[in-house]
């Protein structure tokens, strides 16, 4: 794999996760527990790749240009966004592990209003850094340069 081609593969990652997350929740509301759960699991599957991906880029990143971040181009007045975006899909993104382990964990030990509880925080959350991860490399690599 080139793996200059880390962050387009981020964003599709992050994109499936999109995409799994929202046909979970059509799922339990049909009541199709089984399809849910699948599902789910599938979404945590695809966000630890994810992140093996996003720590592979940074060391790539950093190897190869002496820098840990990508520096957004984009005009001034993007800037704003950009950080805005940027700071809470990060402060985010730090808590959608602990959420998602404690909340399938819930799921599969069956202990449904202990999971529907703690899903209503996980799963808005877990969405948002999923949306915002494909925002901030559009913002970083498609849009801007």
């Amino acid at each position: 794999m080139n793996l200059d081609a880390l962050p387009g593969v981020n964003a599709i990652l992050n994109s499936i996760s999109t995409v799994l997350l929202i046909t979970a929740v059509v799922q339990i509301r049909r009541k199709k527990v089984a399809a849910h759960r699948m599902l789910m699991l599938s979404a945590f599957a695809v966000s630890v790749l994810f992140l093996a991906f996003y720590l592979l880029h940074k060391w790539h990143l950093y190897s190869t240009t002496g820098a840990w971040n990508t520096t957004f181009q984009g005009p001034d007045g993007w800037r704003i966004v950009y950080l805005a975006v940027l700071f809470t899909h990060v402060v985010l993104a730090i808590t959608v592990p602990f959420l998602a382990i404690i909340t399938i964990g819930r799921g599969l030990r069956m202990q449904v209003d202990r999971h529907r509880a703690i899903a209503r925080i996980t799963f808005p959350i877990w969405l948002y850094v999923s949306v915002t991860g494909v925002i901030v490399y559009f913002m970083l690599y498609r849009w801007f340069v």
